[in-house]
Protein backbone atom coordinates (compact mmCIF):
# COMPACT_ATOMS: atom_id res chain seq x y z
CA UNK A 1 0.00 0.00 0.00
CA UNK A 2 1.22 3.26 -0.96
CA UNK A 3 1.78 5.42 2.00
CA UNK A 4 4.20 8.60 2.90
CA UNK A 5 5.43 8.32 6.07
CA UNK A 6 8.88 8.13 5.65
CA UNK A 7 10.98 11.34 6.67
CA UNK A 8 11.47 12.12 3.10
CA UNK A 9 7.26 12.49 2.48
CA UNK A 10 6.70 14.85 5.61
CA UNK A 11 9.88 16.94 4.38
CA UNK A 12 8.39 17.01 0.39
CA UNK A 13 5.12 17.59 2.54
CA UNK A 14 6.33 20.80 4.33
CA UNK A 15 8.40 22.10 1.69
CA UNK A 16 5.38 22.13 -1.06
CA UNK A 17 3.29 24.16 1.58
CA UNK A 18 5.96 26.62 2.22
CA UNK A 19 6.41 26.97 -2.17
CA UNK A 20 2.70 27.74 -2.38
CA UNK A 21 2.59 29.71 0.39
CA UNK A 22 4.60 32.45 -1.35
CA UNK A 23 3.05 31.65 -4.61
CA UNK A 24 -0.14 32.80 -3.04
CA UNK A 25 1.32 35.82 -1.59
CA UNK A 26 2.67 36.84 -4.93
CA UNK A 27 -0.51 36.17 -6.64
CA UNK A 28 -2.64 37.94 -3.78
CA UNK A 29 -3.11 36.60 -0.42
CA UNK A 30 -2.08 39.14 2.14
CA UNK A 31 1.56 39.37 3.10
CA UNK A 32 3.12 36.49 5.46
CA UNK A 33 -0.83 35.08 5.12
CA UNK A 34 -0.26 32.47 2.08
CA UNK A 35 -2.16 29.74 4.52
CA UNK A 36 -3.38 31.03 7.34
CA UNK A 37 -6.46 28.37 8.82
CA UNK A 38 -7.86 30.89 11.42
CA UNK A 39 -7.78 33.53 9.12
CA UNK A 40 -9.15 31.84 6.36
CA UNK A 41 -11.94 30.40 8.40
CA UNK A 42 -12.77 34.29 9.98
CA UNK A 43 -12.94 35.28 6.71
CA UNK A 44 -15.29 32.19 5.77
CA UNK A 45 -17.57 33.45 9.29
CA UNK A 46 -17.73 36.58 8.16
CA UNK A 47 -18.82 36.29 3.87
CA UNK A 48 -21.56 34.05 5.34
CA UNK A 49 -22.47 37.39 7.61
CA UNK A 50 -21.47 35.57 10.94
CA UNK A 51 -20.04 38.77 11.89
CA UNK A 52 -19.82 41.95 9.97
CA UNK A 53 -16.27 43.02 10.05
CA UNK A 54 -16.01 44.30 6.26
CA UNK A 55 -12.20 43.86 5.74
CA UNK A 56 -12.34 40.32 6.21
CA UNK A 57 -15.09 38.81 4.49
CA UNK A 58 -14.44 36.30 1.74
CA UNK A 59 -15.46 32.45 1.39
CA UNK A 60 -11.47 31.34 1.01
CA UNK A 61 -11.36 28.31 -1.60
CA UNK A 62 -8.27 27.04 0.02
CA UNK A 63 -10.38 25.92 3.24
CA UNK A 64 -12.49 24.19 0.73
CA UNK A 65 -9.42 22.78 -1.36
CA UNK A 66 -8.37 21.33 1.77
CA UNK A 67 -11.30 19.45 3.04
CA UNK A 68 -11.65 17.80 -0.45
CA UNK A 69 -8.47 17.11 -1.52
CA UNK A 70 -8.12 14.69 1.75
CA UNK A 71 -11.95 13.78 1.36
CA UNK A 72 -11.10 12.69 -2.36
CA UNK A 73 -7.53 11.34 -0.64
CA UNK A 74 -8.97 9.34 1.79
CA UNK A 75 -11.31 7.96 -0.62
CA UNK A 76 -8.90 6.77 -2.58
CA UNK A 77 -6.60 5.18 -0.12
CA UNK A 78 -9.05 3.78 1.73
CA UNK A 79 -9.01 5.74 4.82
CA UNK A 80 -12.34 7.30 4.24
CA UNK A 81 -14.26 5.99 8.04
CA UNK A 82 -16.77 7.63 9.75
CA UNK A 83 -16.36 8.15 13.52
CA UNK A 84 -17.15 10.53 16.09
CA UNK A 85 -19.07 10.58 18.91
CA UNK A 86 -16.39 11.92 21.51
CA UNK A 87 -17.50 14.46 23.28
CA UNK A 88 -18.79 16.54 20.49
CA UNK A 89 -19.89 19.63 22.36
CA UNK A 90 -16.29 19.95 24.75
CA UNK A 91 -14.59 19.63 21.10
CA UNK A 92 -16.86 22.58 19.65
CA UNK A 93 -15.97 24.77 22.53
CA UNK A 94 -12.09 23.85 22.09
CA UNK A 95 -12.48 24.51 18.60
CA UNK A 96 -14.07 28.52 19.42
CA UNK A 97 -10.97 28.64 22.55
CA UNK A 98 -8.69 27.73 19.56
CA UNK A 99 -9.67 30.16 17.09
CA UNK A 100 -10.06 33.27 19.85
CA UNK A 101 -6.21 32.64 20.55
CA UNK A 102 -5.36 32.66 17.28
CA UNK A 103 -7.43 36.14 16.64
CA UNK A 104 -5.25 37.09 19.64
CA UNK A 105 -1.97 36.75 18.16
CA UNK A 106 -3.51 37.33 14.59
CA UNK A 107 -2.99 33.74 13.05
CA UNK A 108 -3.24 30.37 13.27
CA UNK A 109 0.26 28.28 14.04
CA UNK A 110 0.79 27.92 9.65
CA UNK A 111 0.86 31.86 10.12
CA UNK A 112 2.97 32.11 12.68
CA UNK A 113 5.83 30.20 10.86
CA UNK A 114 5.23 31.69 7.70
CA UNK A 115 5.51 34.91 10.00
CA UNK A 116 8.45 33.92 11.24
CA UNK A 117 9.75 33.29 7.74
CA UNK A 118 9.15 36.70 6.48
CA UNK A 119 11.31 38.24 9.59
CA UNK A 120 8.03 39.17 11.63
CA UNK A 121 9.73 38.74 15.54
CA UNK A 122 6.55 38.73 16.90
CA UNK A 123 5.94 35.04 15.52
CA UNK A 124 9.40 34.23 17.49
CA UNK A 125 7.94 35.50 20.72
CA UNK A 126 4.74 33.89 19.81
CA UNK A 127 6.31 30.37 19.50
CA UNK A 128 7.46 29.61 23.20
CA UNK A 129 3.82 30.53 24.08
CA UNK A 130 2.78 27.87 21.79
CA UNK A 131 5.26 25.51 22.94
CA UNK A 132 4.07 26.40 26.03
CA UNK A 133 0.47 25.59 25.36
CA UNK A 134 1.37 22.12 24.28
CA UNK A 135 3.50 21.30 26.93
CA UNK A 136 0.86 22.47 29.02
CA UNK A 137 -1.68 19.84 27.07
CA UNK A 138 0.75 16.70 27.10
CA UNK A 139 1.44 16.92 30.89
CA UNK A 140 -2.56 16.77 30.90
CA UNK A 141 -1.86 13.42 28.57
CA UNK A 142 0.27 12.01 30.85
CA UNK A 143 -1.85 12.45 33.32
CA UNK A 144 -4.71 10.38 31.62
CA UNK A 145 -6.74 13.00 29.78
CA UNK A 146 -8.98 11.67 27.21
CA UNK A 147 -12.63 13.31 25.99
CA UNK A 148 -13.58 9.36 25.91
CA UNK A 149 -13.46 6.93 23.04
CA UNK A 150 -15.19 7.40 19.27
CA UNK A 151 -17.05 5.45 17.74
CA UNK A 152 -18.67 4.31 14.28
CA UNK A 153 -20.73 7.02 12.92
CA UNK A 154 -23.66 6.51 9.82
CA UNK A 155 -22.26 7.42 6.60
CA UNK A 156 -24.54 9.66 5.89
CA UNK A 157 -22.65 11.81 8.64
CA UNK A 158 -19.07 11.48 7.64
CA UNK A 159 -19.95 13.01 4.18
CA UNK A 160 -21.47 16.17 5.46
CA UNK A 161 -17.99 18.08 6.04
CA UNK A 162 -16.77 17.53 2.32
CA UNK A 163 -20.33 18.61 0.88
CA UNK A 164 -20.21 21.38 3.10
CA UNK A 165 -17.15 22.21 1.97
CA UNK A 166 -18.39 21.49 -1.94
CA UNK A 167 -21.35 23.64 -1.30
CA UNK A 168 -19.08 27.43 0.15
CA UNK A 169 -17.19 26.62 -2.79
CA UNK A 170 -20.67 26.99 -5.26
CA UNK A 171 -21.50 29.70 -3.29
CA UNK A 172 -18.07 31.36 -4.10
CA UNK A 173 -17.91 30.57 -7.74
CA UNK A 174 -21.95 31.79 -7.72
CA UNK A 175 -21.72 35.03 -5.39
CA UNK A 176 -25.30 35.30 -4.53
CA UNK A 177 -26.27 38.92 -2.76
CA UNK A 178 -26.11 36.70 0.92
CA UNK A 179 -22.78 36.09 0.59
CA UNK A 180 -20.52 39.21 1.73
CA UNK A 181 -16.56 39.93 -0.03
CA UNK A 182 -14.58 42.53 1.38
CA UNK A 183 -13.93 45.32 -0.66
CA UNK A 184 -10.78 46.59 1.21
CA UNK A 185 -8.61 44.99 3.35
CA UNK A 186 -6.88 41.32 4.34
CA UNK A 187 -10.51 40.33 2.93
CA UNK A 188 -10.01 41.92 -0.84
CA UNK A 189 -6.41 40.80 -0.47
CA UNK A 190 -6.90 37.41 -2.56
CA UNK A 191 -5.49 34.59 -5.17
CA UNK A 192 -7.51 33.87 -8.25
CA UNK A 193 -9.49 30.69 -7.47
CA UNK A 194 -8.09 28.12 -9.11
CA UNK A 195 -5.16 28.38 -7.83
CA UNK A 196 -5.95 28.78 -4.26
CA UNK A 197 -8.78 25.75 -4.92
CA UNK A 198 -5.93 24.26 -6.60
CA UNK A 199 -3.55 24.57 -3.94
CA UNK A 200 -5.65 23.59 -1.44
CA UNK A 201 -6.18 20.47 -2.97
CA UNK A 202 -2.52 19.01 -3.16
CA UNK A 203 -1.87 20.77 0.60
CA UNK A 204 -4.75 18.62 1.19
CA UNK A 205 -2.89 15.11 -0.41
CA UNK A 206 -0.02 16.17 1.38
CA UNK A 207 -1.22 16.43 4.58
CA UNK A 208 -3.91 13.48 4.68
CA UNK A 209 -0.82 11.06 3.73
CA UNK A 210 1.62 12.25 5.73
CA UNK A 211 -0.52 13.31 8.97
CA UNK A 212 1.28 16.90 9.14
CA UNK A 213 0.20 18.84 12.04
CA UNK A 214 1.68 21.60 13.69
CA UNK A 215 1.72 20.68 16.92
CA UNK A 216 1.46 16.96 16.31
CA UNK A 217 4.64 18.35 15.64
CA UNK A 218 5.69 19.71 18.90
CA UNK A 219 3.80 17.03 21.09
CA UNK A 220 5.83 14.36 19.41
CA UNK A 221 9.19 16.23 19.95
CA UNK A 222 8.07 16.67 23.87
CA UNK A 223 6.23 13.28 24.22
CA UNK A 224 8.90 10.85 22.68
CA UNK A 225 11.66 13.09 20.81
CA UNK A 226 10.29 12.19 17.68
CA UNK A 227 11.21 14.82 15.10
CA UNK A 228 9.31 12.80 12.11
CA UNK A 229 6.51 15.47 11.98
CA UNK A 230 8.48 18.08 12.93
CA UNK A 231 10.77 18.05 9.72
CA UNK A 232 7.93 19.16 7.80
CA UNK A 233 7.43 21.66 9.95
CA UNK A 234 11.13 23.03 9.52
CA UNK A 235 11.08 22.20 5.59
CA UNK A 236 8.09 24.45 5.65
CA UNK A 237 10.21 27.10 7.76
CA UNK A 238 13.08 26.85 5.26
CA UNK A 239 11.44 26.91 1.90
CA UNK A 240 9.01 30.21 3.02
CA UNK A 241 12.31 31.86 4.47
CA UNK A 242 14.11 31.20 1.15
CA UNK A 243 11.12 32.35 -0.78
CA UNK A 244 11.09 35.46 1.00
CA UNK A 245 14.58 36.17 0.64
CA UNK A 246 14.26 35.85 -3.53
CA UNK A 247 11.56 37.95 -3.67
CA UNK A 248 12.36 40.88 -1.19
CA UNK A 249 9.23 39.90 0.92
CA UNK A 250 11.15 39.79 4.08
CA UNK A 251 11.72 41.80 6.62
CA UNK A 252 13.67 41.61 10.12
CA UNK A 253 11.57 43.23 13.02
CA UNK A 254 8.67 43.90 15.48
CA UNK A 255 7.52 46.76 14.30
CA UNK A 256 5.95 47.45 10.60
CA UNK A 257 4.70 44.02 10.09
CA UNK A 258 1.57 43.25 7.80
CA UNK A 259 -1.50 42.67 9.91
CA UNK A 260 0.56 42.11 13.30
CA UNK A 261 0.62 43.73 16.52
CA UNK A 262 3.85 44.04 18.97
CA UNK A 263 2.10 42.95 22.49
CA UNK A 264 4.17 40.31 23.13
CA UNK A 265 2.77 39.17 26.01
CA UNK A 266 -0.72 38.91 24.77
CA UNK A 267 1.19 36.75 21.74
CA UNK A 268 2.44 34.47 23.76
CA UNK A 269 -0.42 34.14 25.78
CA UNK A 270 -3.29 33.73 22.51
CA UNK A 271 -0.60 30.92 20.63
CA UNK A 272 -0.24 29.20 24.12
CA UNK A 273 -4.07 28.84 24.02
CA UNK A 274 -4.04 27.81 20.71
CA UNK A 275 -1.59 24.98 21.34
CA UNK A 276 -2.90 23.96 24.59
CA UNK A 277 -6.61 23.87 23.00
CA UNK A 278 -4.61 21.92 19.62
CA UNK A 279 -3.45 19.40 22.44
CA UNK A 280 -7.29 18.77 24.15
CA UNK A 281 -9.10 18.76 21.27
CA UNK A 282 -5.86 16.34 19.28
CA UNK A 283 -4.90 18.38 16.71
CA UNK A 284 -3.97 21.81 15.39
CA UNK A 285 -6.49 23.79 12.96
CA UNK A 286 -5.05 22.62 9.67
CA UNK A 287 -5.48 19.04 11.28
CA UNK A 288 -9.13 19.35 12.10
CA UNK A 289 -10.24 20.17 8.64
CA UNK A 290 -8.22 17.00 6.92
CA UNK A 291 -9.33 15.09 9.69
CA UNK A 292 -13.19 16.17 8.83
CA UNK A 293 -12.42 15.30 5.17
CA UNK A 294 -11.55 11.60 6.31
CA UNK A 295 -14.95 11.33 7.64
CA UNK A 296 -14.51 12.20 11.30
CA UNK A 297 -17.34 13.84 12.91
CA UNK A 298 -15.63 15.14 15.76
CA UNK A 299 -13.00 17.44 13.93
CA UNK A 300 -16.10 18.39 12.03
CA UNK A 301 -17.70 19.78 14.90
CA UNK A 302 -14.40 20.85 15.90
CA UNK A 303 -14.32 23.09 12.92
CA UNK A 304 -17.75 24.58 13.61
CA UNK A 305 -16.00 25.87 16.80
CA UNK A 306 -13.82 27.53 15.20
CA UNK A 307 -15.88 29.28 12.75
CA UNK A 308 -18.19 30.36 15.76
CA UNK A 309 -15.13 31.53 18.02
CA UNK A 310 -14.25 33.81 15.03
CA UNK A 311 -17.82 35.37 15.18
CA UNK A 312 -17.56 35.89 18.80
CA UNK A 313 -14.11 37.51 18.58
CA UNK A 314 -15.30 40.45 15.98
CA UNK A 315 -18.91 40.73 17.24
CA UNK A 316 -17.57 41.22 20.82
CA UNK A 317 -14.79 42.98 19.55
CA UNK A 318 -11.88 40.80 20.68
CA UNK A 319 -10.11 40.25 17.78
CA UNK A 320 -6.53 41.63 17.68
CA UNK A 321 -5.85 44.55 14.89
CA UNK A 322 -2.46 45.55 14.52
CA UNK A 323 -3.08 48.43 16.87
CA UNK A 324 -3.24 45.69 19.41
CA UNK A 325 -5.15 43.57 22.01
CA UNK A 326 -8.87 45.44 23.23
CA UNK A 327 -9.32 45.25 27.36
CA UNK A 328 -11.89 42.69 26.88
CA UNK A 329 -9.73 40.75 24.32
CA UNK A 330 -7.14 40.55 27.20
CA UNK A 331 -9.87 39.44 29.79
CA UNK A 332 -11.17 36.84 27.57
CA UNK A 333 -7.33 35.34 27.51
CA UNK A 334 -7.27 34.81 31.31
CA UNK A 335 -10.60 33.20 31.28
CA UNK A 336 -9.95 31.24 28.28
CA UNK A 337 -6.98 29.94 29.93
CA UNK A 338 -8.60 29.00 32.80
CA UNK A 339 -11.26 27.07 31.60
CA UNK A 340 -8.98 25.18 29.54
CA UNK A 341 -6.84 24.03 32.40
CA UNK A 342 -10.24 22.99 33.74
CA UNK A 343 -11.23 20.92 30.94
CA UNK A 344 -7.62 19.66 30.99
CA UNK A 345 -7.86 18.76 34.44
CA UNK A 346 -11.83 17.30 34.34
CA UNK A 347 -10.53 15.18 31.50
CA UNK A 348 -7.67 13.70 33.08
CA UNK A 349 -9.59 12.50 36.38
CA UNK A 350 -12.43 11.24 33.86
CA UNK A 351 -9.38 9.63 32.34
CA UNK A 352 -8.02 8.12 35.63
CA UNK A 353 -11.56 7.04 36.57
CA UNK A 354 -12.14 5.63 33.23
CA UNK A 355 -8.81 3.04 33.41
CA UNK A 356 -9.72 2.56 36.63
CA UNK A 357 -13.04 1.06 35.83
CA UNK A 358 -11.54 -1.16 32.73
CA UNK A 359 -8.77 -2.50 35.20
CA UNK A 360 -11.10 -3.71 37.58
CA UNK A 361 -13.30 -5.39 34.89
CA UNK A 362 -10.41 -7.34 33.58
CA UNK A 363 -9.44 -8.21 36.56
CA UNK A 364 -12.93 -9.66 37.32
CA UNK A 365 -12.77 -11.49 34.10
CA UNK A 366 -9.59 -13.22 34.68
CA UNK A 367 -10.76 -13.99 38.42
Amino acid sequence: MFCLQEKGYIIAAGAVLGILSIALVLSGNPANMGYCIACFLRDIAGGLGLHRAAVVQYLRPEIMGLVLGAFVTALAFREFKSTGGSSAVIRFFLGTFMMMGALVFLGCPLRMILRLSGGDLNALVALPGYVLGIWVGVRFLNMGYTLGPAVDQPKANSYFGPLLAAGLLILLLAAPAFIFFSAEGPGAARAPVALALGSGLLVGFFAQRTRFCTMGSFRDVLLFRDFHLFSGIAALFVVALAGNLLFGSFTLGLTSQPVAHTESIWNFLGMGIVGLAAVLAGGCPMRQLILTGEGNTDAAVTVFGLVFGAAVMHNFGWAASPAGVSLGGKYMVVVVWLLLLGLGMAGSLYGKKTTSFIGKVKSINAG
